[in-house]
């Protein structure tokens, strides 16, 4: 799978865990590619993700789930309609849909998902960056450092 920050021009190639997680697998190459507007998270710490519809029906659930990612995971979480707060569904365009899928990938250390709201939100490792984190990591940073307007986050399917 290859993920791209589009407006920095930088992509990663990411390989796809089918023994770990191939429900979640699944899903997501069948729905690809996808994409939107990217942000750079504010509790996670290094974490670019973008959120999109709900794609996988019926919902995949928990599989090689974990609340620690490290440098080159790419997580995929499933947040239910009343799970994420109003405002900050109104921020991202995202209130009027019945729940939200958010790909993330993790480009460096020390992460912990633990939301001050609700608690522990463990996402599930799906694949892993193989080639251009970092990169990825830099351009991801710069997200961070000098925001995200504009941005786009897409993953696309990659076939040698």
């Amino acid at each position: 799978m290859r993920i791209t920050l589009e407006q920095r021009g930088v992509s990663c190639l990411a390989e796809l865990l089918d023994k770990d997680a191939p429900r979640t697998c699944q899903a997501v190459w069948e729905a690809l590619p996808q994409g939107g507007d990217a942000y750079h998270a504010k509790y996670a710490r290094n974490e670019v993700y973008t959120m999109v519809p709900p794609f996988a029906d019926p919902e995949v659930g928990q599989e090689n789930p974990t609340v620690t990612p490290i440098p080159g995971d790419v997580v995929y979480f499933s947040f239910p309609e009343g799970m994420l707060d109003r405002g900050f569904k109104e921020e991202k365009g995202i209130d009027t849909l019945p729940g939200v899928i958010d790909l993330a990938i993790f480009y460096g250390r020390n992460n912990l998902l633990l939301n001050g709201d609700v608690g522990w939100v463990p996402g599930n490792v799906y694949a892993t960056i193989v080639h251009g984190l970092d990169a990825m990591a830099e351009a991801c940073h710069d997200v961070w450092r000098s925001g995200g307007i504009g941005e786009r986050l897409t993953y696309h399917r990659h076939e040698e």
